[in-house]
């Protein structure tokens, strides 16, 4: 399968990249160090993405910029950063890709268990989470040519410890746990669906 990751060179970018290379036609896209260049904030960026892969199986994303910050200095502009990165960045990684992704083909996309479980400094991420976990199951029920959409919900992940603070009593995700969750959006048989590797 020729799959793409986007957010290649983050943390989860890399360990996945790494454990679905020897098995599968890689292509790592990120901001900079990758085999494509995208700014997901951008949709010419990510149309040119697309025109520059061409036809592909599966699109992991583990990208989304959000603001960590305490409340009482949220405003809207650093708000609107999990909205045009991580909730905006996503949903059109699909609205553009569903013209360029193969028949039966796959998209997985990254939220987290602040959907649920919000915690101090992470109402942007929490807000954005919400909504493009709403947004796969909608998604799902309309995207054509038995394409499926996923979303990978973990909490805090183990090779992230500076986060673990801001997560108090959470038993961190595995790296293992995560792959295998991506494994199961790309290449199981469910659709409109919220995996949670834990």
């Amino acid at each position: 399968m020729k799959i793409i990751i986007v957010g290649a060179t983050g943390t989860m970018g890399k360990y996945l990249t790494k454990a679905l290379r020897n098995e599968h036609d890689v292509v790592t896209a990120a901001t900079k160090e990758a085999d494509v260049q995208i700014d997901i904030t951008s949709t010419v960026s990510i149309e040119n993405m697309y025109k520059q892969v061409g036809p592909f199986d599966a699109l992991i994303s583990t990208a989304g910029p959000t603001y960590v910050g305490p409340w009482s200095r949220m405003t809207d502009k650093e708000f609107r950063k999990g909205v045009e990165g991580k909730m905006m960045g996503q949903i059109n990684l699909v609205l553009i890709g569903q013209h360029y992704i193969n028949p039966k083909g796959s998209f997985a996309l990254i939220t987290g268990a602040l959907t649920h479980e919000p915690q101090l400094n992470f109402a942007n991420a929490s807000a954005a989470n919400g909504a493009v976990e709403g947004f796969v199951r909608a998604a799902a029920i309309e995207l054509g040519n038995g394409i499926r959409i996923n979303a990978v919900s973990p909490t805090v992940i183990e090779d992230s410890p500076q986060y673990f603070p801001y997560f108090p009593g959470d038993v961190p995700v595995t790296m293992q746990q995560l792959e295998f969750g991506f494994r199961k959006a790309i290449f199981g048989a469910g659709t409109g669906q919220v995996i949670k590797p834990y």
